[in-house]
């Protein structure tokens, strides 16, 4: 036997018995497990699947909908600010005052390039704030402040109103060329990391609402400063317009003290988005799978889904031979089909795919290790529950 595969059986050892163990020791109230049985605790439950002959390796967390004590959060790899973690220190950053973090999943795909690696390649809404905006390309997935959800393509018509009613399509959060114009908030970080162009500091404007920016809103937005340097300062009070030096040179010149208007809009519209976060594709529609053409590969898969009653986290191991081929999205939405899914959406899969259940990673990821993600699906027992 090869020094990796042993390596591999230990780890996939280690993680039921350390499970086993630190969940048994765990006092009433937390999560319960006895051997060979699914460990378990209010309003969520936590099973392992194994399925020898072909062979798969299944991760399942099943959560109760509408639980007063149990929120899901599409949470940053660091907190507040994106960029990269892996998933066991991104649950670190759920703030003490929102409650204790039980289990997660990997979450939307991301970009690795500098300066914005972590940039999620979809939307991501955490309690209301927009961090990243739709995908033309990509579904996503998103609920309202009731916990009601829904899969869907949403078409970003992000823009910027001059005074003189010249409207600028606009990005969020995301890298800027020297033709596009992109918003920026303090959730990509200290600074736009931009070079060159315009950049135009907005803060609120009188007792207007203002941040944290949502979904589907129109916002006005006073200019307080130009900058022509690049890489301004950001807070959490203002956003920044930023304008790469081709269109600039089309656009009307920004002054200060003018007032320019913010839309967040999305085709369909969405304005009541509580959480939301980017994946793709979509596995399980209305009950029946989504079927998908070409050559089907198996991989490490993460995928969520739903039904009137529960949520299901699902993590897939794969590239380990012997231990868990991992499944093509046919076989996924198939399995989330049989767990009573009548909605499911894929996750960033392959070394990213990773499931963490009360302080411990549950799967063995492909690499060996874990490997950094943009953010993560964190479900939460909601502090004073």
């Amino acid at each position: 036997m090869s020094a990796c595969r042993v390596k591999m059986l230990r780890n996939a050892s280690r993680c039921v018995a350390v499970a086993a163990c630190i969940l048994s020791l765990l006092p009433c109230g937390g999560l319960a497990a006895v051997a060979g049985r699914p460990a378990s605790g209010p309003g969520f439950s936590y099973t392992h699947d194994v399925v020898p002959n072909v062979p798969w390796s299944i991760h399942i967390v099943k959560i109760e909908r509408g639980h007063p004590a149990l929120e899901l959060l599409p949470l940053p790899a660091h907190g507040s600010r994106l960029g990269l973690a892996v998933v066991s220190q991104i649950v670190q950053a759920v703030p003490k005052e929102w409650g204790q973090p039980l289990a997660a999943i990997n979450g939307d795909y991301f970009y690795s390039e500098k300066p914005y690696a972590g940039d999620p390649m979809g939307l991501q809404i955490l309690r209301g704030e927009l961090i990243s905006g739709p995908s033309d390309e990509r579904a996503c997935l998103w609920m309202d402040s009731n916990g009601n959800p829904t899969i869907t393509n949403l078409f970003p018509r992000f823009s910027v109103t001059w005074p003189d009613g010249t409207a600028t399509p606009v990005g969020l959060n995301e890298m800027r060329g020297a033709s596009s114009a992109v918003l920026y908030t303090a959730a990509i970080g200290k600074s736009t990391r931009t070079y060159t162009g315009v950049e135009v500091v907005l803060e609120r404007n009188g007792q207007e609402p203002w941040l944290p920016l949502r979904l589907g809103q129109r916002l006005k937005g006073r200019i307080r400063q130009l900058n022509h340097q690049g890489s301004t300062e950001l807070k959490p009070d203002v956003m920044v317009l930023s304008i790469g030096p081709k269109l600039a040179s089309k656009l009307p010149k920004p002054a200060v003290g003018q007032v320019l208007e913010i839309s967040t809009a999305t085709k369909p519209l969405v304005t009541n988005a509580w959480m939301g976060i980017g994946g793709g594709p979509v596995l399980v529609r209305n009950g029946k799978a989504v079927p998908f053409e070409g050559i089907q590969i198996r991989h490490p898969r993460s995928a969520i889904g739903w039904n009137q009653t529960h949520f299901f986290l699902v993590e897939v191991d794969g590239r380990q031979p012997g231990l868990s081929d991992g499944m093509t999205f046919d076989e996924l939405a198939r399995y989330m089909i049989k767990l009573g899914c009548q909605h499911a959406l894929n996750l960033d899969g392959g070394g990213s795919a990773t499931i963490w259940v009360m302080g411990q990673v549950m799967n063995s990821p492909s690499p060996g290790d874990e490997r950094p993600a943009a953010n993560a699906l964190v479900l939460i027992r909601k502090a004073g529950k």
